[in-house]
């Protein structure tokens, strides 16, 4: 539990401290614009803290043994189709379907984004690495760990709690996309995912590369029906737009459905 506190404990202080000043480089704080080249540079760093605070911890524990262990789940390749599809199109899926119950509740359908499918397409495919920066963290290093504590249920649960919160500082950075957006809304979403997640690494016998995926795809196909309000200034209010509450309970039912099937699950530790 020890190595759980210190990467949860490391990982917040290096990547908070790299976000504001990402920002206070860039003037995104005060001035609404985005991160300037240097910003930005400091921001990666701190996107990929989570892995690179992990392989620090690995080896400090096991040395070359346990990062390779760490690094390994990467390349842990499932053979059969069906995880794939799951992992791109998981998300997809819980936004179609919330549009279809705003159409059939308001009558009308909400507004959809505008990217194209190819464009779409490439960007879950070319993100897909970049992926590692978090995900040898969260579901690498400290997703088994937890497991080996708690039991994989309560550990996915805890796990997306740490997860949301690690990104609250984008709720207070003007040139953030999550800025002034309800947090409590989106910690419940991503609480929610966080269950979907560690129910895949689990069914895919510990393949961080189709975590990844699937973290690539909820990234880049949560606009094809935008849940977030113009003009939300509250971070800790509950006040979100209908597709929001709508995917997020969506979430939530197919989470309980995956915990139940998890209730006796444990993940070895790397």
């Amino acid at each position: 539990m020890r190595a759980i506190v210190i990467f949860f404990s490391l990982t917040f202080l290096v990547s908070w401290s790299l976000f504001f000043a990402a920002a206070r480089v860039s003037g995104t704080a005060q001035s609404g614009s985005p991160f300037s080249t240097l910003g930005y540079a400091i921001y990666l760093i701190g996107v990929f803290t989570p892995a690179l605070v992990a392989i620090f911890l690995s080896w400090r524990e096991q040395r070359r043994v346990g990062v390779i262990a760490l690094l390994s789940q990467v390349l842990r390749v499932p053979s059969h189709f069906a995880w794939y599809l799951f992992a791109v199109s998981y998300f997809v899926v819980i936004k179609l379907l919330a549009a279809l119950i705003y159409r059939l509740v308001a009558g009308g359908w909400p507004v959809f984004g505008h990217d194209s499918f190819v464009l779409v397409v490439a960007a879950v495919i070319f993100s897909t690495p970049s992926q590692a920066g978090e995900e040898l963290g969260w579901r690498g290093f400290a997703l088994p760990r937890l497991s080996n504590h708690f039991g994989l249920p309560l550990a996915s649960l805890v796990l997306g709690m740490i997860w949301a919160v690690w990104h609250l500082p984008f709720f207070f950075l003007s040139g953030a996309d999550k800025f002034g957006q309800s947090f409590p809304v989106y910690l419940l979403s991503v609480v929610a995912l966080s269950v979907a997640m560690a129910w895949l690494y689990w069914r895919t016998r510990g393949s961080l590369l189709l975590v990844m995926l699937m973290h690539s795809a909820v990234n880049n196909t949560t606009n094809i029906v935008p849940s977030t309000l113009p003009s939300a200034r509250n971070v800790w209010s509950i006040h979100a737009s209908p597709i929001a509450w709508t995917s997020t309970a969506l979430l939530w039912l197919l989470a309980i459905y995956f915990l139940i099937q998890m209730r006796s699950a444990k993940i070895s530790s790397s």
